[in-house]
């Protein structure tokens, strides 16, 4: 029997418990702190869905990047991303740059927790090796979290900086998630942004820089806390580049005045453009 076509929409179609991985990404990037053994705990059941998916489509070699690129475009749509009211109101009515320092600092947090969690699990298997060849389970269930987090930072930083992006749900997420790949904010000038999303070089790019975050992740797999510390690290550090890129990216390509935004909300430097 065909498959419907509503079940082959982004989101429905992640090889496993499909509808598992997508629950468990949605709640390790929802808002709000998460206690270190409730992360835990959704990280280890992440690993093993993640696992499960690998091993029906027999995910190995050169083929694991391709699905990891499409098990996270697929999960793409479940990523929670506030809208600019909701984003204030959780961060203490900040707005503007401030809001981003903010933004940017949790997310910072969130994926050095992350790191810090998936190096100190990774450091027991190393100290058991029986157990090591679940480790790599481990490291693809951080590496689509971490990214996931970042996905989500960069989406929050358009609407802070008022670079709205046209779109369904899904084309916006892939689209979010294309820029993610690049490390870049989204021209809203450019209207093939969104349709081209899904390009060949586009997927290509998604691919090579989930390879590349979980090559970074692959430094965890040390003895005692060492992957601990390194993981937490190096996923703050990552982080924070990105948050500085995309920032830089968005006051270039910002309105002038995005509606309902005070000119002290206006950054400095582009106050300066406007005034000459």
């Amino acid at each position: 029997m065909a498959q419907p076509e509503k079940d082959k929409q982004p989101g429905n179609e992640v090889a496993g418990p499909e509808n598992e991985v997508g629950e468990l990404v949605g709640k390790l990037t929802a808002p709000g702190e998460l206690e270190p053994a409730e992360r835990r705990r959704l990280l280890g059941r992440l690993a093993l869905a993640l696992s499960n998916g690998a091993k029906k489509t027999r995910a190995n070699g050169a083929d694991r990047g391709r699905w990891l690129a499409d098990v996270f475009l697929n999960i793409a749509p479940r990523i929670p991303i506030r809208d600019l009211h909701t984003l204030s109101e959780h961060h203490h009515g900040l707005t503007g740059e401030q809001l981003a320092d903010d933004l940017v600092r949790t997310a910072q947090k969130a994926t050095m927790t992350v790191g810090a969690i998936g190096g100190a699990l990774a450091a027991a298997e190393f100290a058991a090796p029986p157990l090591l060849l679940s480790a790599p389970a481990q490291l693809v269930a951080e590496t689509i979290v971490v990214a996931a987090i970042e996905v989500k930072l960069l989406a929050e930083l358009h609407e802070v900086y008022g670079v709205s992006v046209q779109g369904s749900g899904t084309q916006r997420a892939v689209a979010f998630t294309a820029a993610w790949a690049k490390q870049r904010g989204i021209d809203p000038l450019t209207p093939t942004s969104v349709s081209l999303a899904l390009g060949a070089a586009t997927k290509t790019a998604l691919r090579n820089r989930l390879l590349r975050t979980l090559g970074r992740h692959l430094t965890t797999l040390g003895p005692f806390l060492t992957g601990a510390v390194a993981g937490g690290a190096l996923n703050r550090m990552a982080t924070k580049k990105l948050g500085d890129a995309v920032r830089n990216d968005l006051r270039i390509k910002r309105p002038a005045a995005p509606p309902g935004t005070p000119p002290a909300e206006i950054d400095p430097q582009r106050r300066g453009e406007l005034d000459a």
